[in-house]
């Protein structure tokens, strides 16, 4: 049956967006604003052209500046498919003209969802699951900015008191206190370690008294004020509170998403799979939509999620793998992450990852090679609609 493609080259104000009838020539091409009424316009004259014909469309983003157009698609009951940006900045250096414009972006997307049949559709989650990626992403922003304030506040402890920053583990609470009201030698060794235990308890610092000896310690190893000390020292300050922010911040974010993870109906299922907590089992149902519809099998869930090698064979090469260049890179995490958890806290997990190592995997493939049986765990489970259970050994059964 004939068709017609539709391909949109995502921006922040405006799309653009052309249409390809089945011999691949072009019925539409037009820069439309990223507002409703245009949107609506624009979807309303494709399928005009249609006829009748079925229409695909294809775009080259999931979320974000295409939001409210694949919104009102979906609503609209539309085929919408997913073309990855790495595919089209690939594809295009196959088509005529060396020249980049949104014209010809959307003429690639559309081009190749006419050619192509292995391109992800892109279909509506659930509710929960659609708040869980909102909620999971603001998560990781605050993660990276508080990992980059964390690198700020050693580096500038290291260019005036680098004995103290070793004393300190600033990602954590105590000594980002400490920081807040001491940062220099001098002051630290006035104040004495009595004094700065008081100080430090009535702020509601655990094992006042070691960190106090920790830093007095630290104090007395450095005598010398560095130039600049006063400014370096009230840069401490602000970094040390500004981590002390984020931490605050990324806490009641872990709340907003345990909340909404736990009414989630799979959120037993998933919570019950040693290693994986609410954080990263809400990353699961926000990265697969909160099913496992769109996966046909455990096979394409682990190639989606970058635990399953890709062959990379050549004339008399064969059996050679490597890492997949596309994939789901958060719930690559996901799996990863879980399963070094599970080593230490799941007899199962321990017992399978011991098993690769003595076959001579190293580390990382033996724990990717638990990531990888662990899809095919989490995807039984969700099938069949039951928690996980820890099976006995042979030897502990007998």
């Amino acid at each position: 049956m004939s068709r017609i493609w539709a391909g949109i080259d995502s921006g922040k104000g405006h799309h653009h967006g052309l249409a390809l009838d089945s011999d691949g020539k072009t019925l539409l091409s037009r820069r439309v604003a990223n507002d409703e009424p245009e949107l609506l316009k624009l979807i309303g004259d494709v399928l005009d052209l249609a006829d009748g014909r079925q229409v695909t469309w294809a775009i080259d983003m999931t979320g974000g500046e295409p939001a409210l157009l694949l919104a009102l698609l979906l609503n609209h009951g539309q085929e919408v498919l997913y073309v990855p940006g790495r595919l089209v900045n690939r594809a295009s250096d196959g088509y005529r003209g060396e020249g980049k414009t949104d014209a010809r972006d959307a003429y690639v997307i559309a081009d190749q969802a006419r050619m192509r049949r292995d391109l992800r559709p892109i279909r509506p989650g659930d509710e929960a699951a659609v708040e869980l990626k909102l909620l999971t992403g603001r998560r990781a922003d605050l993660v990276e900015d508080r990992t980059r304030a964390v690198n700020r506040l050693r580096g500038t402890m290291l260019s005036m008191f680098p004995a103290l920053e070793r004393a300190l583990d600033v990602t954590n609470t105590g000594p980002l206190r400490l920081l807040t009201g001491y940062q220099t030698p001098a002051a630290i060794r006035r104040a004495g370690i009595a004094r700065l235990t008081k100080w430090l308890a009535n702020r509601k610092v655990r094992n006042a008294r070691a960190l106090a000896e920790a830093a007095v310690e630290a104090a007395e190893r450095q005598h010398t004020a560095v130039p600049g000390e006063k400014t370096i020292a009230k840069l401490v300050h602000t970094l040390a509170e500004e981590v002390m922010a984020l931490n605050e911040q990324i806490s009641e974010m872990d709340k907003l998403i345990e909340g909404r993870f736990r009414e989630h109906e799979l959120a037993d299922i998933v919570l019950s799979v040693p290693g994986i907590g609410t954080v990263l089992g809400a990353e699961f149902l926000a990265a697969v939509g909160g099913s496992l519809d769109e996966f046909d099998s455990p096979d394409a869930l682990a190639a989606f999620a970058g635990v399953a090698p890709a062959p990379r064979d050549s004339g008399k090469v064969s059996g050679n793998l490597h890492r997949p260049l596309v994939y789901h890179r958060r719930l690559q995490r996901v799996f990863y992450t879980s399963a070094l958890v599970s080593v230490r806290c799941d007899p199962n997990s321990r017992r399978f990852y011991d098993r690769k190592r003595a076959e001579g995997k190293k580390h990382v493939q033996a724990v990717l090679a638990l990531a990888r049986r662990r899809v095919n765990v989490l995807w039984a489970l969700i099938r069949d609609r039951r928690c996980y259970e820890v099976t006995p050994s042979v030897t502990t059964a007998a």
